[in-house]
């Protein structure tokens, strides 16, 4: 069989195979000791991550992008130990990249918004807030969206950049509120018995917090009122019964004493209208 294959042939072909042989096997070896860094710098993100308390979902992303990144890495320095050019491949990659980023800009744009979120969290879930144009209590963020249920009860699914290009107004980061209202009483009524009976319901409220200390201060002669300032503190989940109840109770206590609140409504205003 010797006799037919020329013995230069066979030469060339035993230097081609130790070559190529030795080009194949090392990147054999760099596809799958990369594959295992790959899996490796994964699996530790993702348990950085978990123990940052960051959002599940997230986790998910970020861990799959890092590892499909990676092993793209991998495969082009596989292919280059091979000896083929990866130049122009690299090139297609980057054009190809470009165009679904101009494609998804939008989505990207969430995207981040949404990492941002999460990484510096300006709220969580349960908490009550004001962005993007609304206000409700957070019930879900995720990477592309942040979804608040309104007080009425309607669920409402903002944008992540919506949610984050304007200010965002946080109402139970801090656990305690302040309720601000203003109450207006007649010229000819006395101020300190205003003050006191109003100093009086707000003590029977085991609700109002000893400290801060609430506040009744005058705050404005108008046209037609003495308006006073009532501003005591509450823990965030008790601002509203506080307000509602507070506003009732004065109103009763200031009719039963003679105290006028003059008319028209126009008088009374809360600052805080927001729940």
């Amino acid at each position: 069989m010797q006799e037919w294959i020329p013995q230069d042939l066979i030469a060339k072909l035993w230097e081609l195979l130790t070559v190529f042989g030795l080009k194949i096997i090392a990147a054999i070896v760099i596809f799958i000791v990369g594959r295992w860094v790959a899996k490796f710098l994964c699996s530790m993100t993702r348990k950085l991550m978990t123990r940052g308390n960051v959002d599940v979902t997230l986790v998910s992303f970020v861990g799959n992008l890092i590892y499909v990144a990676l092993l793209a890495f991998v495969i082009i320095a596989a292919l280059g130990q091979l000896g083929i050019q990866t130049t122009s491949f690299i090139a297609i990659l980057g054009a190809a990249g470009l165009a679904v980023g101009l494609a998804l800009q939008g989505s990207l744009a969430n995207f981040a918004a949404g990492v941002l979120m999460i990484i510096f969290r300006p709220f969580k879930v349960g908490d009550f807030i004001e962005g993007g144009g609304v206000a409700g209590t957070v019930e879900e963020i995720q990477i592309f969206t942040t979804q608040l249920m309104t007080p009425d009860n309607k669920t409402i699914i903002i944008p992540n950049a919506k949610m984050t290009e304007g200010n965002i107004t946080n109402y139970s980061k801090k656990g305690t509120r302040r309720v601000d209202l203003v109450f207006g009483i007649g010229y000819g009524d006395d101020i300190d018995r205003a003050r006191n009976l109003i100093k009086d319901e707000m003590s029977k409220d085991q609700r109002i917090l000893p400290d801060p200390a609430p506040q009744i201060v005058v705050t404005e002669l108008a046209e037609s009122s003495v308006k006073f300032g009532v501003r005591p503190w509450v823990i965030s989940g008790d601002y509203w019964d506080v307000y509602c109840d507070l506003t009732e109770n004065i109103k009763k206590r200031f009719d039963a004493e003679g105290i006028t609140i003059p008319f028209p409504q126009r008088d009374v205003h809360v600052y805080d209208h927001k729940a």
